[in-house]
């Protein structure tokens, strides 16, 4: 486990060295997430690929706090493609919660899903999130997918997300580093399996728990709709001794609705001719399918990659 999250990282780190400096191009910045979650290693393989195949393009990955950081990123002209959960992207588009008004942005395609990670310390007696109650508890960083649906989480299992635990919002390094250091019950994180952070955490820290979280998704596809749905993490993942069931919700890879035609028809066609390249970065590339990530609803794909579904 330990290996695989060094050659993850690896991987990442040399995808964004790659992607430096060129000839007066195209540059693209990829706004992805947290050091040790899937959208920066994922994305970093991104940037390697559109470096290398799109000829005048580079890109460069950047951490950040992910989901809806990455949305205002992309509004404000300082982003160019942007990780972000399906819940996030649907506020962002109806004007809703971290967003004011409808945001001009449109999908390349649904990618993969999140899983609702929420990790937790035997000792600290959690069982399901409604044991969360007054415990120290980081629900995500600033400007987060996680922290979006930390919240929801919480008022769901009757739990003020205000008051009604001691919150940090930390992001997933912090967090991994607060869980060993005893300074946190539990942490919320909304990713992909396997989250580099989380491997790291489970291989050194073996009094950690990841929880179930499915009760509570009645009442999240009532109030919220039916991005969120059941998903399994498999113990292999994470030498963990047993399966573990949790909400999961699709991500998407987003741009600006003012990207060329041209352009987005490229990355989203390079998306799937180096599919293979892609899940050599991170396994979770696996599961792009062409069918599938024509699904983006609230959101509208871009021109350009509807182009590229409907060519054939």
């Amino acid at each position: 486990m330990k290996r695989m999250t060094a050659l993850l990282l690896a991987t990442a780190l040399t995808a964004v060295t790659l992607t430096g400096c060129g000839n007066g191009g195209t540059r693209l910045s990829i706004a992805t997430g947290g050091t040790t979650g899937v959208y920066y290693v994922y994305g970093g393989g991104l940037a390697k690929v559109i470096s290398s195949d799109l000829k005048g393009v580079e890109a460069s990955a950047s951490a950040t706090s992910a989901s809806v950081d990455n949305l205002k990123l992309i509004t404000s002209g300082r982003a160019d493609i942007a990780f972000t959960l399906a819940d996030t992207a649907a506020d962002a588009v109806q004007g809703r919660e971290s967003f004011t008004s409808p945001q001009p942005i449109r999908a390349l395609a649904r990618i993969y899903d999140n899983y609702t990670q929420l990790a937790a310390t035997r000792g600290s007696g959690v069982r399901k999130v409604a044991d969360l109650k007054g415990k120290r508890v980081s629900i995500g960083a600033p400007n987060s997918g996680t922290l979006v649906i930390a919240r929801r989480m919480l008022a769901a299992a009757g739990i003020d997300p205000a008051s009604g635990v001691k919150a940090q919002q930390l992001g997933i390094n912090e967090s991994v580093q607060a869980m060993k250091d005893g300074t946190i019950d539990a942490f919320f994180w909304s990713g992909g399996v396997p989250t580099a952070g989380i491997t790291d955490l489970t291989s050194t820290k073996k009094d950690v728990s990841l929880i179930d979280t499915t009760d509570l998704l009645p009442a999240l596809t009532q109030k919220y709709g039916q991005f969120y749905r059941p998903l399994t993490i498999h113990g292999s993942a994470y030498g963990l001794p047993a399966d573990v069931k949790t909400v999961g919700v699709p991500n998407y890879l987003m741009v600006s609705s003012k990207m060329s035609d041209g352009l987005a028809h490229d990355i989203t066609k390079l998306l799937f001719d180096k599919k293979a390249e892609l899940a050599r970065v991170h396994p979770e590339a696996k599961n792009l399918d062409r069918q599938l990530a024509q699904q983006v609803a609230p959101a509208q794909l871009h021109p350009g990659a509807q182009r590229y579904y409907t060519s054939g």
